[in-house]
């Protein structure tokens, strides 16, 4: 079983066909007109294309035409000898950033990424987990995460490179990890429809390498706005029937709110980095760091403090009772744990 938004993004051929819908009756006269053969079938209408430079221009026609008419199109380019069973759908827009922004679809299609891990320490300062997030490859092209994340949402590929982020994360953590290591893997909620399904790859993933899913965390990402509390409510549910926890990421800024996080009750809190920093010195940011604490221990919730880089910022926040800690202070993401870690596992 497949679905359209993890479906294998097939690279754009030179020779194909190009479907839209809808398709009335003076769309297709409005195509014919322009003088491009176009069958419709129950109304949808396929174009046939023999070089890129015809499919730009059948692109072309259709963008001026869904202006004209005010009637926003769903596109599907397929190769010559396309075999895929499920076609994928996007907007003009979606086609025209992809254009944009072949590079980083190569990257994204090609899974040309990999993951790097940040340790997570308790306070004394000992190694207990990792982040695991995802970065180019040592040989590959180089990218920014947050641009390649951007890219995939702004052409619809965001549920593929979600999944494939994930399952880079579990079989890093396989490889490098010792079981009993905490592995935080971040994810979108809105990459995920059906949790009972979208989510059986990750779980699948988890099996096959013979990893224990007491040792993950998986974590709403810093960037994803939190719409539907409902839908995050269910996603977090499956994680933890199949025995993982979860975390809430940012908190007290943005979307990631205290409200929310009461209303979530994740298994980890992790306090928005710009709270922490020079969190010893700011009484307003101390403030809130103390709401997070006491709402955080109404329901049983362990605190992680992100972005530590000074130890006056680490002993504060010791004092007040954070039990996790992660930041440049303890080390930065890289392709392999440190030395140090090594030596005591």
């Amino acid at each position: 079983m497949n679905c359209s938004e993890c479906a294998v993004i097939e690279p754009v051929e030179d020779e194909g066909t190009v479907k839209f819908r809808p398709c009335p009756a003076s769309l297709a006269e409005a195509v014919r007109a322009a003088g491009i053969i176009i069958t419709d079938n129950r109304g949808t209408g396929t174009i046939t294309y023999a070089s890129r430079e015809e499919l730009m221009n059948v692109l072309k026609l259709l963008g001026e035409l869904e202006m004209r008419h005010a009637a926003p199109l769903a596109v599907s380019i397929s190769g010559a000898a396309d075999r895929v069973s499920v076609e994928r759908w996007l907007s003009l827009e979606q086609i025209n950033v992809r254009f944009a922004n072949d590079n980083l679809i190569d990257i994204i299609a090609g899974h040309n990424f990999c993951s790097h891990m940040q340790p997570i320490v308790n306070f004394n300062e000992e190694i207990v987990g990792f982040e695991l997030l995802l970065r180019p490859l040592p040989q590959g092209s180089p990218f920014k995460p947050y641009e390649l994340f951007e890219v995939a949402r702004q052409t619809g590929f965001h549920s593929f490179l979600d999944r494939a982020a994930r399952i880079s994360a579990i079989e890093t953590g396989a490889r490098m990890l010792p079981k009993g290591i905490k592995r935080f893997i971040n994810f979108l909620p809105s990459s995920i429809y059906n949790p009972k399904y979208c989510l059986t790859h990750t779980f699948e993933a988890i099996d096959r390498l013979g990893q224990d899913p007491q040792d993950f965390v998986f974590e709403v990402v810093e960037t994803e706005s939190i719409r539907d509390i409902s839908q995050l409510q269910s996603i977090f549910s499956e994680y933890r029937r199949q025995g993982m926890k979860v975390a809430l990421d940012d908190v007290g800024a943005g979307y990631s709110t205290v409200e929310v996080m009461t209303s979530l009750q994740p298994d980890y809190v992790k306090i928005d980095r710009d709270l922490i920093s020079f969190c010893d010195e700011d009484a307003a940011k101390q403030k809130i760091i103390f709401e997070i604490l006491n709402r955080a221990s109404s329901f049983g919730a362990h605190v992680l403090a992100e972005g530590i880089e000074r130890r006056e910022e680490f002993l504060y926040c010791r004092e007040q009772g954070i039990n996790l800690a992660q930041g440049y202070l303890f080390g930065k993401p890289e392709d392999k744990p440190p030395v140090h870690f090594e030596s005591i596992v």
